[in-house]
């Protein structure tokens, strides 16, 4: 939205992104790709640095964070931020009702409530002085908090500037910050990847990062907040039901949660506290509980306040989801990837609802981050559907003859090698054909489209055949009879048949394909069609040293570790042997060096959603070609691979001059050099 004069640019743009946070974070509809938005806020940026005059405490460039603090100052709440009376069970819930009937004493028989899923999260206050961000505040002891404002601003779903108008000349807002759970796992995966502590559930992350004396890292965590009532008001007036107050407060631009509904009478709130209960695992963040209010306020007016709690609202809190418990031992199991993870067996407790016998440690590093050893008293954290987890122990509670957790050497199932890759927290065990472990996931990886291509053997069938024990590995396969097959579950002559016909179609293959289906680690379709072209044949391939293994482009360090790996285990080799064997077959191709593909040097870029392919399979099969696929285009680029819904990138290459290509274009190119769509 370019403008001749730059102060009117300057406020079109942050009306702009106003609203654009306000869609998307309050209405939770997203308008405009990240692409746009942050186009739009760089160009705000310059702006606003080359017009220092016209920059604002409420610019949506505020939300970056400053120069850190040298300490919090200490915030009095003009109003009091109150507790809130807990309830366990429906019939704690029936108990309050009464009371408050009773203490209305004017025939009431039944009060409307406003229910309100309760946040596991941090309660916190803002201050809106004539609709600007004056002030964010922590609850602290509810009459004295902490000054967060600095921290505050950075957080997108919490308007600098109220929207619309009729908001009070001083409009206090209350609400809680939390941490969604993707961002928490993605937070706690970026300090594994580190080395760093994780913490140890949302709630604690999102306490440590509002305790940041540096702005700037608040602004890297994904906060939110919902607000949930208002505090202080001067000069103006609100609706008169609780339910109406946050719809005006949504209304103005903050966000409410959209699980909030009013019901009629008890019966109703406990109604539904069991649909939330329910649903709660399938919600974006935590909550431990809901909140009940009376709806209207004059009745709360009535109602009034019990030493630091109102009478009129009170918690019902689901089942406690973090209890300590004894360690007594530790398993390692392997995934079906490979990947070995620690389980703690544990004395049984009883956690969110369910005994807890068993939780997972994740990983060597995890291990040694807690300290842990076998016999510790732990706390272990459940939520919901998601595996238990050890997440510290209590050290004070060690006993002396307290153990040391040996991380096995090798893979405690099939004793092939292990081994982690750099960057990586899991060690992985190599033995893939071999491994009872992974032999399910190694079968439904050889049969697939893209390897052998065995038409009829899906998922289900493989997980059959690997139960009823017919199959221990993919060798297993060519030698099915058709009345084992028959012996099956829902398994007719007719597919038998066709079974059979597919599994004796797919023994003529071709290298490539057959490379691919082996399934060595890190071994693609675009790396399997490089050592296809380079060595020519199996033998040649197999008998190669790491060091002609990395003549091979796209083929590094680790690649080549991994298939030398494959090639020295006299296991995987034997599966290899027994397909042979079985008359699995493929020709030997013509070497063809990287310099002579026919992309070679040539850099490319996919954007947009592909129909006949995903945009990873069109990237190998572009650099089966020898292309070198990039992620941004540039005047460098030799041609972008545009689907529908190409964005910025498209616009760039259009900017820039750059040839654009079509599915069609590029299904065309593919099938004229010979790679597979």
């Amino acid at each position: 939205m370019p403008s001749a004069d730059p102060l009117q640019e300057i406020e079109a743009l942050r009306e702009q992104l106003d609203a654009w946070n306000y869609r998307y974070y309050v209405l939770d509809e997203p308008s405009v790709p990240d692409a746009e938005y942050d186009r739009c806020m760089q160009r705000l940026l310059q702006l606003e640095a080359q017009h220092p005059d016209s920059q604002r405490t409420d610019s949506p460039s505020q939300r970056v964070g400053g120069e850190p603090l040298q300490q919090f100052n200490q915030v009095s709440h003009e109003v009091p931020m109150l507790s809130l009376e807990n309830a366990f069970s429906a019939e704690d819930m029936q108990q309050f009702n009464r009371r408050l009937l009773d203490r209305l004493g004017d025939g009431t028989a039944s009060l409307e409530y406003a229910c309100e899923p309760k946040l596991d999260g941090i309660a916190v206050s803002l201050l809106y002085r004539d609709g600007v961000l004056q002030r964010g505040a922590t609850r602290g002891d509810g009459t004295t908090g902490e000054d967060i404002t600095h921290n505050v601003r950075t957080i997108r779903s919490i308007p600098l500037r109220l929207r619309g108008e009729g908001f009070p000349r001083l409009l206090e807002v209350r609400g809680e910050i939390y941490m969604p759970k993707a961002g928490f796992e993605q937070l706690n995966n970026r300090a594994r990847e580190r080395g760093e502590k994780t913490f140890v559930n949302p709630r604690n992350a999102a306490a440590g990062s509002l305790r940041q004396l540096d702005a700037r890292i608040t602004a890297s965590r994904p906060l939110e907040m919902c607000c949930y009532s208002v505090g202080l008001v001067e000069g103006g007036v609100l609706p008169d039901r609780q339910a109406g107050v946050l719809a005006k407060l949504r209304e103005w631009g903050l966000r409410i949660n959209p699980e909030s509904k009013v019901v009629q009478g008890v019966e109703a709130c406990n109604d539904y506290f069991d649909d939330l209960a329910e649903r709660r695992n399938s919600l974006a963040y935590d909550i431990d509980g809901i909140v009940f209010k009376v709806n209207a306020l004059a009745l709360q007016e009535r109602l009034g306040f019990v030493s630091r709690a109102p009478r009129w609202a009170i918690a019902r809190k689901f089942p406690a989801q973090e209890e300590i418990t004894r360690l007594l031992d530790v398993e390692f199991q392997v995934g079906r990837t490979g990947a070995i993870t620690p389980v703690a067996r544990l004395e049984p407790v009883f956690v969110g609802g369910v005994t807890v016998s068993n939780a997972t440690l994740h990983n060597s590093d995890e291990i040694e981050r807690l300290g842990i050893r076998i016999g510790d008293s732990v706390i272990v954290r459940r939520a919901g559907d998601v595996i238990p987890q050890v997440v510290s122990v209590v050290l004070e509670k060690r006993p002396d003859n307290a153990r040391t957790i040996q991380f096995p050497t090798r893979c405690p199932v099939c004793q092939s090698a292990i081994e982690r890759e750099e960057g990586e927290a899991a060690w992985r065990c190599m033995g893939g054909l071999v491994c009872g472990a992974q032999q399910k996931a190694a079968i439904k990886h050889f049969v697939s489209r893209r390897a052998m291509d065995i038409d009829g053997l899906g998922d289900k069938l493989v997980e059959q055949l690997v139960d009823e024990g017919l199959v221990q590995n993919v060798a297993g396969l060519y030698a099915l009879s058709k009345e084992q097959l028959l012996n099956l579950d829902r398994m007719g002559e007719k597919s038998a048949d066709n079974l059979l016909a597919a599994l004796e179609a797919s023994k003529q293959t071709t290298l490539p394909r057959f490379i691919f289906a082996l399934g060595i680690r890190e071994v693609g379709e675009a790396t399997a069609l490089g050592l296809a072209r380079h060595f020519g044949n199996w033998s040649e391939l197999a008998a190669a040293t790491e060091a002609q293994l990395l003549q091979v482009d796209d083929v590094g360090p680790v690649v080549a570790d991994h298939l030398r790996q494959f090639f020295d285990s006299e296991a995987s080799m034997g599966v290899v042997r027994a397909l042979q064997a079985a008359g699995v077959n493929w020709p030997d191709i013509e070497r063809l060096p990287q310099q002579d593909l026919p992309l070679a040097g040539q850099i490319w870029v996919v954007t947009g959603k592909l129909e006949s392919l995903t945009r990873d399979e069109a990237k190998a099969r572009l650099q089966a070609l020898g292309a070198k696929v990039a992620g941004s285009v540039s005047a460098k680029t030799t041609c972008l691979v545009a689907g529908p819904g190409a964005g910025s990138k498209l616009a760039k290459a259009n900017e820039l001059g750059v040839e654009v290509a079509d599915e069609q274009a590029l299904q065309s190119l593919l099938a004229a050099h010979g790679v597979d769509i």
